[in-house]
């Protein structure tokens, strides 16, 4: 099959002109430059690595992943991957490729020492694409992401999700304000009832800080299914002004790819884009 549809991608591109390709450059909105300023993107950009923890490898990640990736791993629909002829699709989030990674030197750790409760931390900043269509403000086809993973054992008593949540909050609050200024508000949802420690942990790390907020946010539609047990929102607060700027939650991905239980995986992104848009201008 693969060597079927690279003959057809062959041929098509063949009876392509040059004029052919200028007016599905200009059409094609996949193909047009970023809508944000490149000056302004790499400040946004330097801001949210400057914020990040010295514990945490920054990676630099391929532009694409094995096919399957998005949908096996996050569920997400292949309708809104980008897949190419080749077993592969175009990156959508930073943090799947992260897990894959984070996956691997799990399982190199425990194969040296089974009960390792070494934690692995990867992050990335990746240009990915969507293929749905979308609309409303500072949305794109393709746009820059960061993302942060914490994979780990399951050390007991909730104490590496307790740790951890702490850990990407703290970074998601530094980054927004090294990006953008003024405050953030950060909206936890619990999942599960057995999560109310976590939560708890959370709002505890963050009570003197009078420009961070925790908040609840019970009704949260959308995550359910894709985070278990906690998941949350960053928001940008700058005036009468509230902007989504990032996300985040636990998931199930090392477990499943490793095929152990006691594994967990801790996610969070922002959106470059979206901060560079709000940044002042530079």
């Amino acid at each position: 099959m693969t060597t079927l549809l690279l003959e057809v991608m062959r041929i098509r591109a063949g009876k392509r002109s040059a004029p052919d390709v200028l007016r599905r450059y200009r059409e094609d909105r996949f193909s047009a430059p970023a809508a944000v300023p490149a000056h302004r993107l790499r400040a946004a950009e330097d801001a949210v690595v400057s914020a990040l923890p010295t514990d945490f490898a920054l990676l630099t990640l391929a532009p694409i992943a094995p096919l399957g990736t998005h949908s096996a791993l996050a569920t997400v629909d292949q309708n809104k991957v980008v897949s190419t002829a080749r077993g592969s699709e175009v990156a959508a989030d930073p943090t799947n490729a992260l897990a894959l990674e984070a996956a691997l030197r799990r399982r190199q750790s425990s194969r040296t020492e089974p009960k390792s409760d070494d934690v692995v931390r990867l992050a990335a900043a990746q240009r990915v694409v969507r293929a749905q269509q979308v609309t409303g403000r500072a949305t794109f086809a393709h746009f820059a992401l960061f993302g942060a993973v914490s994979a780990g054992r399951d050390a007991g008593n909730l104490a590496f999700e307790r740790q951890h949540i702490v850990e990407h909050l703290g970074f998601a609050a530094k980054a927004t304000q090294a990006a953008v200024g003024g405050r953030v508000e950060i909206s936890l949802t619990s999942l599960t009832p057995g999560f109310a420690p976590v939560v708890l942990a959370a709002h505890d790390a963050f009570e003197d800080q009078h420009d961070v907020e925790i908040v609840g946010d019970p009704h949260r539609g959308t995550g359910r299914g894709y985070y278990l047990g906690l998941c949350f929102k960053v928001y940008s607060v700058l005036g009468d002004d509230r902007i989504e700027v990032g996300d985040g939650g636990f998931v199930d991905w090392t477990r499943t790819l490793l095929g152990n239980r006691k594994e967990r995986l801790l996610i969070s992104g922002l959106g470059i884009d979206r901060l560079a848009t709000l940044s002042p201008a530079r």
